[in-house]
């Protein structure tokens, strides 16, 4: 079984890459915060629109990334470069291909779902420059998956650093118009964290062509598209893609039903998110550390090691979150002024924030353990259990945000319905299912 050395060793470089790459959410938040609650409300709709999109992407790059590291552990290094290249030429075509479709028809989804005149404008102005970040997220994720699957994760953590500085620069100069720049307000904000990821991309094409060893994993090799690599990848990525991208679509629905409450419940919504993404960074770390690991500890032939492994890791979960929350239920004004100068909103806030405070120990532990299954290469058990999970939890979102039109606070404990029936199901595969017989 993996040491607490090595599983340090792979999951601190991911979890300052997922701080470094949060600091562009919580700077997005409270750049806007300060324009305006519209403005705010609006980049929490067009943000999570972008992020359903965008995990299409990411979860045909997690087939990928399961494959990887399989291989990894297998020491096959010469058969990692066709799946790496593979993956980029797929995620090309598709990220421009998403590109159209969501530019022909967000405006009319926009205006079908959303009620305020104030928030649509707002928010078809951010997804129009926001969109072209899909042809540069959709390759990065590749690149994230080829360095997480080898376990060498620290190039991601510079890769998100320089993201974090683009961003949070770009944001200042092209929100509020300093130095000469225009002030483009919220379109400013989805300009910045486009160029962002373009100042990403380039930086890992760069570093990979300067691997000394590239030469083992048979990478840039680009002679034609073998459709049968990308079936394989398919196979287990198809039921990750639709997992990631009902799930966020989701969230999307919880977001547009909040906003049926009104723009201040939605601005609330948004710090709420926002914080709870930050706090979610050591679960989800450690849950990507998991995938990968189980991934490689299969291939090396060690099955019996995987749920021991499992316990360990969600002992190691607990002993970072619980301080947090304790932490942040207490003084949760601390991190709402963060956000926002409005001390209304602030006042408005913290119940919120204390129910997500509460929520992401729940995350952390149903992050181990789904993880563990798409880790095992079962991504089609994996998915129906997030279908069956999301049912009750959008039905609680509906019935509270829409039916009874209770508070904010009160929609938000769904995260609890989600991490609790996700958590449970994929623990009772973990130890009853027939993972172990996968081969992929």
């Amino acid at each position: 079984m993996y040491t607490n050395k090595k599983i340090f060793q792979v999951t601190y470089p991911i979890f300052l890459t997922l701080i470094a790459q949060n600091v562009i959410n919580v700077t997005d938040t409270a750049f806007l915060g300060r324009v305006s609650e519209v403005a705010l409300g609006a980049s929490a709709i067009g943000g999570v629109f972008y992020i359903a999109i965008y995990f299409i992407g990411f979860g045909f790059s997690q087939g990928a990334q399961i494959m990887i590291a399989r291989r990894n552990g297998e020491r096959n290094y010469a058969d990692i470069g066709p799946i790496f290249n593979n993956a980029l030429l797929f995620n090309f075509f598709l990220a421009v291909l998403i590109f159209l479709v969501s530019y022909l028809s967000m405006p009319f989804l926009i205006r079908y779902l959303v009620h305020s005149d104030h928030i649509y404008d707002a928010t078809v102005e951010f997804l129009h420059w926001r969109i072209y970040g899909f042809f540069f997220a959709f390759l990065n994720v590749v690149f994230r998956a080829f360095f997480v699957g080898i376990t060498r994760t620290k190039v991601l953590t510079v890769s998100a650093v320089i993201t974090a500085i683009t961003n949070i620069v770009l944001d200042y100069l092209l929100i509020f118009g300093k130095f000469g720049f225009p002030e483009w307000g919220i379109a400013g904000a989805a300009i910045a964290s486009t160029i962002a990821e373009l100042a990403t991309l380039i930086y890992l094409i760069l570093i990979t062509l300067k691997m000394k060893d590239k030469h083992i994993f048979n990478l840039f090799k680009f002679k034609k598209i073998d459709f049968q690599t990308i079936g394989k990848i398919l196979s287990l990525s198809v039921f990750i893609m639709f997992q990631y991208f009902i799930s966020i679509s989701t969230w999307f629905m919880f977001f547009i039903f909040i906003e049926r409450l009104g723009e201040r419940p939605l601005a609330i919504t948004n710090i709420g998110r926002s914080l709870y993404i930050l706090l979610m960074i050591p679960g989800s770390a450690l849950s990507t550390t998991v995938n990968t690991l189980v991934s490689n500890m299969i291939g090396e032939g060690h099955k019996e090691q995987v749920i021991p492994f499992i316990h360990k890791s969600i002992k190691m979960v607990l002993v970072m979150l619980l301080p947090l929350m304790l932490f942040t239920f207490a003084f949760p004004h601390l991190f709402a002024r963060i956000y926002t100068n409005n001390l209304e909103l602030v006042t408005a806030t913290i119940p919120t924030l204390r129910v997500v405070s509460v929520a992401m120990v729940f995350c952390g532990l149903g992050s181990i353990l789904f993880n563990a299954i798409s880790g095992t290469g079962n991504t089609k058990s994996a998915f129906i259990i997030e279908f069956l999970t999301l049912f009750f939890y959008l039905v609680y979102v509906y019935y509270t945000a829409v039916v009874l039109q209770t508070s904010v606070e009160i929609v938000w404990m769904s995260e609890f319905v989600y991490w609790i029936i996700i958590g449970s199901m994929a623990y009772w595969y973990m130890r009853k299912g027939n993972w172990r017989k996968k081969e992929i």
